[in-house]
């Protein structure tokens, strides 16, 4: 499974227990070639907000990718703010990392 499936998988699971956003960070060109900044760079593939308001951010990794450096600073600035930031695997351990119980 590539990244991006996993992404959609995470998306799927989570949307239907809160609010998902799928983020993008750095820098994009329009088609035009005009730059746009995006999101800092480091922040994680998912932003899903629960029911409760407890901000969740997940970073999306297959196989033995791992997280960036950038990625790591983002998720732990995050986690001294008092979110839930952790790095996923699978759509279930996304949730999971949510406090999201699957049946």
């Amino acid at each position: 499974m590539n990244e991006s499936k996993l992404v959609y998988e995470c998306m799927q699971i989570l949307g239907k227990h809160g609010a998902i956003f799928r983020t993008n960070a750095g820098q994009f060109y329009t088609k035009s070639g005009q730059t746009v900044s995006g999101l800092p760079k480091g922040f994680t593939d998912l932003l899903f907000i629960r029911r409760d308001g407890i901000a969740c951010f997940i970073e999306c990794k297959t196989g033995k990718n791992k997280t960036s450096p950038a990625q790591e600073h983002f998720i732990k600035r995050m986690q001294t703010l008092g979110c839930i930031a952790r790095t996923a695997y699978t759509a279930e351990q996304a949730a999971q990392l949510c406090g999201i119980i699957i049946n």
